[in-house]
């Protein structure tokens, strides 16, 4: 099974809760025309939470502090089995320089009330709640035909 990471930087308000999220509009290869974290699959040797350090430089060019997983989910494609992977999902909230678009994503920050779901995987609506109140969350969801989500067992981890 294909191991990948998911980065989202997040700003918090005086409170300590997230009020903005850091998105970056994939512009090819898979998940091309959505909103998503920074991320990707871990290349030879490399560890999923190197990877996604590496992969937060490469795609909007920030140097990532300290990652906090928050959540690991099975993704299966009943149809299409080469894109099945286990997703593991950091937030991050110290980065260095400014993230900046490359020929892969083009970051834009989010206020939480405005997170725009309907350009995002389908998923999304399901886990991201649970991480943006700082909880942890697991699970599979499965995809049918056109990111219909057939099955989804995501719950949060208490």
């Amino acid at each position: 099974m294909q191991q990948a990471t998911l980065v989202f930087l997040v700003k918090r308000n005086e409170e300590g809760k997230i009020a903005k999220i850091l998105l970056a509009m994939k512009k090819r290869g898979f998940g091309a025309g959505r909103w998503n974290g920074v991320g990707g699959k871990p290349q030879n040797n490399e560890t999923v939470l190197s990877c996604a350090g590496r992969e937060a430089q490469e795609e909007i060019g920030v140097k990532v502090g300290k990652l906090n997983k928050i959540g690991m989910i099975r993704f299966r494609f009943k149809f299409k089995k080469e894109f099945n992977q286990n997703v593991y999902f950091y937030i991050c909230e110290r980065w260095q320089d400014k993230p900046t678009e490359s020929e892969e994503m083009k970051p834009r920050w989010f206020k939480i009330d405005k997170i725009p779901y309907t350009k995002m995987w389908p998923d999304d609506k399901f886990w991201m709640p649970i991480a943006l109140r700082n909880k942890k969350f697991s699970g599979s969801i499965l995809f049918g035909k056109n990111d219909e989500i057939l099955d989804n067992t995501l719950a949060e981890i208490l």
